[in-house]
């Protein structure tokens, strides 16, 4: 793992933005931040510029995750991992809006957080 990777959470949900975070820094990364919506997401990806950013679909308020993984991109390009409770066909099409590093699908397990880290990070 890089010196210097960062990663932002974005996950309306309270609870699994946390256990999100721990396993995050249990695996020996640098959390920069945790967004339950996308305003609040873009603001600090704009400020921190996270090298990943596991990004939830579903958001609080306006806009959703693959709009602020959109305006992301559009401003620099961290790499996308979006999380999802749902595995339905119109979903996949939305986030395949963004062209994502990877999705995963709700409930996560650690080694599966772990091991689409590394792919991502692998990737770079």
């Amino acid at each position: 793992m890089p010196d210097d990777c960062t990663i932002l959470i974005v996950e309306d949900d309270a609870l699994i933005a946390q256990s999100l975070k721990l396993t995050v820094e249990d695996l020996g990364y640098v959390v920069c931040g945790v967004a339950d919506n996308a305003t609040l997401a873009v603001e600090i990806a704009r400020r921190e510029r996270p090298k990943v950013v596991l990004m939830d679909v579903r958001l609080r308020g306006r806009g959703d995750g693959v709009d602020a993984a959109l305006t992301m991109h559009g401003e620099g390009a961290p790499l996308i991992i979006f999380i999802t409770g749902s595995n339905e066909p119109e979903m996949r099409e939305r986030i395949s809006q963004d062209h994502a590093s990877a999705l995963l699908i709700k409930p996560i397990l650690p080694n599966q957080l772990e091991d689409a880290l590394r792919q991502v990070l692998a990737g770079t």
